[in-house]
């Protein structure tokens, strides 16, 4: 497949009443100017007196009455599964996955499903600030098409598993189309890394989660995987590799800075501290493991320890939604009734792992998670004209605790404008939304 690049981005100028920038001085900036061009930051700036004065300005925004933060990162997701928002509810995981989500995938996934699911997620994504998504699923060519016209950042897993999956009819040839998929997709988009995703220790036998590792390795891209998410999860393995899971994977020399966890529920002490030894990095995903009852992580004592941790929200069908800010909302105030301390997990700490935090764990800091020179432009604007948004004593605490997805105005990825005043600049967001109703009405007459 030839290589087809992102179109050459305009020039943007944008009036800041306040930016968070999410930097590592921690600072919040006053009456600035952003100026971007060819998609990177190369200025910030106090504002000047008329947007005229900048020369060839092809795009001005005036965001003076108005928040701007980092484009929201979604570290781990199942973007398709909009297809299922809703199908199982109020089950246990494995009931949940087994009888229910399962069965469904194999009946009706297809690569036109996945694509109108991706593209429906995509949007949703966008639409409440999130510029980055981390995934992991089947048919993922297609979430690559659907990403790339949505215009947003990914990193795509291949989803790779020990039995029969959706496209993937013989699980022998689990990692031979994993690689594949790996080397279709590697130079189709500067926004788009493809990946492999290992489901689980329990579905996925050593030497696949070896072989993943090392074509992974061999491609300089991450590795996925679901890692002790529940307690039936730590009990089989258990049973069956007479040690827990970090221990198990550790012994495979999985653990690695390659190597992204998500869930992480149930560790102790030594598993936390393997974790931190190894570079391996985390996702925290509160409201699907409040939502599956699989428990209750400790981002907070992860953090402390020097474990990367960002955030993410899980599938729509286990969430529901895919809003990160409600997300964080969740994730600061789950942490304080859980440890019974109200100054754990603060505001500053859930931003970071929606910003910064999670573009180090997909590899991808240098490039974006905080507004700064040389950076590329991923950036939110956040209306706060908005009731609930007012008075803003403090810019973060605002962002966390009292904005949703709702209150998103504008967002730029890669310096393009994809959403202005809560209209999707080139997409036709009914489409995609039309499509899934017709691919429900089959799922479930």
């Amino acid at each position: 497949m030839m290589s087809r690049k992102n179109p050459k981005t305009h020039e943007i100028v944008l009036r800041c009443g306040t930016i968070v920038t999410m930097n590592q001085e921690r600072p919040v900036l006053k009456n600035m100017d952003i100026h971007v061009q060819e998609g990177i930051i190369i200025s910030i700036q106090p504002s000047r007196s008329c947007p005229a004065q900048y020369p060839d300005l092809v795009e001005f925004i005036d965001a003076e009455e108005a928040l701007v933060i980092p484009g929201l990162v979604n570290a781990h997701t199942h973007v398709a599964m909009t297809l299922f928002r809703g199908l199982a509810d109020d089950l246990p995981l494995r009931q949940w996955l087994f009888e229910k989500i399962f069965p469904a995938e194999a009946e009706h996934l297809s690569p036109e499903t996945v694509y109108w699911g991706a593209l429906l997620g995509c949007i949703e994504m966008i639409a409440s600030g999130t510029t980055c998504f981390s995934d992991g699923y089947f048919f993922q060519g297609q979430t690559m098409l659907a990403a790339h016209k949505a215009g947003i950042r990914a990193l795509i897993g291949q989803g790779v598993i020990d039995f029969p999956a959706p496209g993937v009819s013989d699980p022998k040839k689990n990692l031979e189309i994993g690689e594949q998929f790996i080397e279709k997709w590697l130079n189709f988009s500067d926004l788009l890394t493809p990946s492999l995703f290992c489901h689980s220790p329990v579905t996925c036998s050593e030497d696949t989660l070896t072989g993943a590792l090392d074509i992974c390795r061999s491609h300089r891209v991450p590795l996925q995987i679901h890692l002790s998410e529940t307690q039936d999860e730590i009990s089989t393995i258990v049973q069956q590799k007479g040690r827990r899971p970090v221990e198990y994977l550790d012994q495979l020399g999985l653990l690695s800075e390659d190597l992204i966890a998500a869930h992480v529920v149930h560790l102790d002490e030594r598993e936390m501290a393997i974790l931190r030894d190894r570079g391996v990095k985390v996702v925290h995903v509160p409201e699907s493991n409040m939502k599956l009852a699989s428990g209750v992580s400790r981002p907070a004592e992860m953090i402390r320890m020097g474990i990367p941790v960002g955030i993410g929200t899980d599938g729509p069908a286990s969430n529901n939604d895919l809003d990160l800010l409600m997300e964080m909302d969740t994730a600061a105030k789950l942490s304080k009734v859980y440890t019974g301390d109200p100054t754990s997990l603060k505001a500053w700490a859930v931003l970071r792992m929606a910003t910064i935090g999670g573009a180090a764990v997909l590899g991808l800091a240098e490039q974006i998670g905080s507004i700064e020179e040389g950076k590329r432009a991923d950036m939110v604007v956040l209306d706060l004209q908005q009731p609930h948004l007012q008075p803003m004593y403090d810019p973060v605490s605002t962002v966390v605790y009292s904005a949703s997805g709702g209150d998103v105005r504008d967002v730029i990825i890669d310096g393009k404008v994809i959403m202005k005043n809560r209209e999707f600049v080139s997409l036709d967001t009914q489409e995609a939304a039309w499509h899934v109703r017709r691919i429900a009405e089959n799922i479930h007459p």
